[in-house]
């Protein structure tokens, strides 16, 4: 079935068609991101009104909506410019006026005559002590009052489009909902009491009651579902392709990691182990392994990410590990080759860098199989690069590449495994959307020897406290991290306040002692600092957040973050977790400007009380929210338009494992569930699964 299916062919037409909507409205709708009826349909209410009948307004506090019946009396002009236009009128118990600003006399006094009865319905103000309402959204006869609904759904709008205008598009489009089969599991629907696809639709956009707009009404959450199940549908749909496309099973003997285990100063942890474990049975296994390790700072991953290259070489293939930077690229460099060496392994690295003979002879010594390990930046993914027998590829820092890339890059080796490491501990339904293809093992425990991080907050005041404190650990040979504040959309703001920083810090602790790295800066003139830094020839370094993300330096024990409050809580996380990686006490300052939003002291707060990323990234998501803790726009994230990830990541889990429960009963969506899948597929604009389907 490669195209849409003729039954969702009325939800996929122009928005033209709908009551109300014309060329120039149907602009408007595409602000919004709606095209067509069926965006329309998955637009959902965010509240509703009040507007059942009631005989008066007498008991109705001012800021509610009323409606009433009323006598029309006398009509008041405005006496100067600016006075508003009024009516008296006459409900079952008091007099209130009706006020207009603006207001056409003529029109007002065909639709309110005196002396006639009217329906009208809007919020009670009081002015002046006298009960009032502006502008009623509701003027009708008596005979047409049933037109109010008890409950008026309120949607979001954008200019151009207006609450009547979307009740009377959407009430057109419910008209063209098709009876769909069902693709949710039965026992699931049964079990949690959802309507069926259809009568969801017309339930949510009819509430009765404020109860029915929650995101745990049971017809919200079955719209919900069924777009996690959609989304994670395509993701297993992914991960069964890459399944698919035949692995090389790949059985070490164990005899290199166990030189490594030897050479080690200190046993794994259990996480560790676990995770060594995990790897290596999916790598026997005759199909690909997909797998992404995740692990807080300081969780030991490298030592892992090496166990997995050894199982490749153990077996007589080759492995490439890929970093996002040429800094990270020689820093795996620098923390494997002691180790491979112990091995008796073959490490070699290949970046941007590598020009001319010394590039040839890297290149024919991988494709001779001299080379068994490569560690590189995205170099590696280039055309000329050929491996003997690539049996592995570990992409390090995962957010910066797309399922397509990792597609791309295990397409180099035939069945090369894929390992996916990442430092950023994600909540669990987040990494369900984003790795969802995915099996995930993940590092929760830190390895012996780590010492905790002392966290304290210091207001921006204390600035030369700060200062002082900095000159005392440098005296004593110890150095330092000064990270400037986050300036939104702005590198150059960013670079200004660095560069101010570094002067001052210059002025106050000595030319030679601080360097500088931004990201304005030449890639060459980065590495620089950063090596100067590494190799304690600057005590402090100035930077903005370029240094999240994997930098090493043991002897760096102080972290200064710069109004911190600007910060999401993973980032400081990260940034605080660059210190604390050797023998010193480390400390880590969050320097912060008075006021403090509630936000921003709860923010800091949960820092100085813990160290365990995971619990961090539960509270951000809860504080943040989806879309701002993943920054969608960049990440793999699907943006869901009834789905709620804070408030409905229990379902993502759920959805996982249907999705994948129904494959592997049904690879090929054959079966008349499978069936209704594809037509649930298409429904979500899922085309990329669609064609996994019919590639399979």
């Amino acid at each position: 079935m490669s195209s849409r299916p003729d039954i969702l062919f009325p939800l996929f037409a122009k928005l033209e068609g709908l009551d109300g909507i014309g060329p120039k409205t149907a602009k408007h709708f595409a602000q919004m991101q709606v095209e067509k009826p069926r965006d329309l349909l998955f637009t959902l209410p965010y509240a509703g009104v009040d507007r059942a009948k009631r005989a008066s307004i007498k008991d109705v506090s001012p800021g509610e909506v009323a409606t009433v019946e009323v006598e029309v009396g006398r009509h008041s002009a405005p006496s100067g410019r600016g006075r508003p236009y009024r009516v008296f009128v006459q409900d079952a118990e008091t007099e209130f006026q009706l006020v207009f600003f603006h207001a056409n006399d003529r029109y007002l006094q065909n639709q309110l005559p005196t002396g006639q009865r009217r329906v009208v319905s809007g919020k009670v103000e009081l002015f002046d002590g006298y009960a009032q309402i502006a502008h009623p959204e509701h003027i009708l006869r008596p005979e047409e009052a049933d037109a109010i609904p008890d409950y008026e759904p309120v949607y979001p709008l954008t200019s151009g489009v207006t609450q009547k205008l979307m009740v009377k598009a959407i009430g057109s489009a419910l008209e063209r909902v098709p009876k769909l089969d069902e693709w949710c599991d039965p026992a699931l629907v049964l079990r949690e009491g959802w309507p069926a696809w259809a009568p969801a639709l017309r339930k949510v956009h009819r509430p009765v009651g404020a109860n029915e707009l929650a995101p745990t009404h049971p017809a919200r959450q079955r719209l919900a579902y069924d777009e996690l199940f959609a989304h994670q549908l395509t993701l297993a749909l992914a991960r069964q392709a890459l399944k698919r496309g035949k692995g090389i099973p790949c059985e070490g003997d164990g005899r290199l990691r166990q030189k490594v285990l030897d050479a080690l100063p200190y046993a794994p942890t259990g996480a560790q182990t676990r995770a060594f474990d995990e790897i290596a049975r999916d790598m026997a296994q005759p199909t690909r392994m997909n797998r992404l390790l995740q692990g807080d700072v300081g969780a030991g991953k490298t030592l892992v990410a090496l166990m997995a290259l050894l199982v490749a070489v153990e077996s007589g293939g080759q492995a490439v590990m890929m970093a996002p930077t040429e800094i990270l690229a020689r820093q795996h460099l620098a923390g494997l080759q002691p180790l491979a060496e112990s091995a008796g392994v073959v490490l070699e690295i290949l970046t941007g860098r590598d020009k001319g003979s010394e590039r040839a002879a890297k290149l024919a010594a991988l494709a001779r199989g001299d080379i068994h390990i490569l560690v590189g930046t995205h170099a590696v993914f280039q055309k000329d690069v050929h491996f003997q027998d690539l049996r592995l590829a570990i992409v390090d820092e995962q957010h910066r590449f797309g399922v397509a890339q990792r597609m791309e890059l295990t397409q180099k080796g035939a069945g090369a495994h894929m390992l996916v490491m990442t430092a950023t501990p994600i909540p669990r339904s987040l990494s369900l959307a984003q790795y969802g293809d995915m099996d995930v093992s993940v590092l929760d425990e830190k390895p012996p020897g780590r010492k905790p991080v002392k966290t304290a907050l210091v207001s921006k005041g204390r600035m030369d406290e700060v200062i002082e404190h900095l000159r005392g650990a440098i005296a004593e040979g110890r150095q330092a991290y000064w990270v400037c504040p986050l300036v939104e959309e702005s590198e150059s703001v960013d670079m200004t306040a660095a560069e101010e920083r570094f002067k001052t810090l210059r002025a106050a602790l000595g030319d030679g002692r601080v360097g500088l790295v931004h990201g304005q800066m030449p890639p060459a003139e980065k590495d620089a600092a950063m090596a100067a830094f590494q190799a304690a020839e600057t005590s402090v370094l100035v930077a903005t957040t370029v240094i999240e993300v994997g930098v090493d330096v043991p002897n760096a024990s102080i972290m200064v973050i710069e109004q911190a409050e600007s910060f999401g809580l993973a980032q400081l996380h990260q940034l605080r977790g660059r210190v604390g990686r050797g023998a010193a006490a480390s400390t880590c300052l969050l320097m912060y400007q008075s006021p403090l939003s509630e936000g921003g002291r709860r923010r800091l707060e949960i820092l100085r009380e813990s160290e365990d990323g995971f619990r961090i990234s539960e509270e951000d998501l809860a504080m943040r929210g989806a879309g701002d803790l993943i920054g969608t726009a960049q990440s793999g994230v699907p943006r869901f338009r009834v789905a709620d990830m804070e408030r409905q990541s229990a379902l993502m889990a759920v959805a996982q494992d249907d999705a994948r429960k129904l494959l592997s009963d049904d690879p090929t969506l054959e079966t008349p569930r499978g069936q209704a899948a594809r037509v649930l597929l298409w429904l979500m604009e899922q085309d990329k699964a669609i064609r996994l389907i019919s590639i399979g």
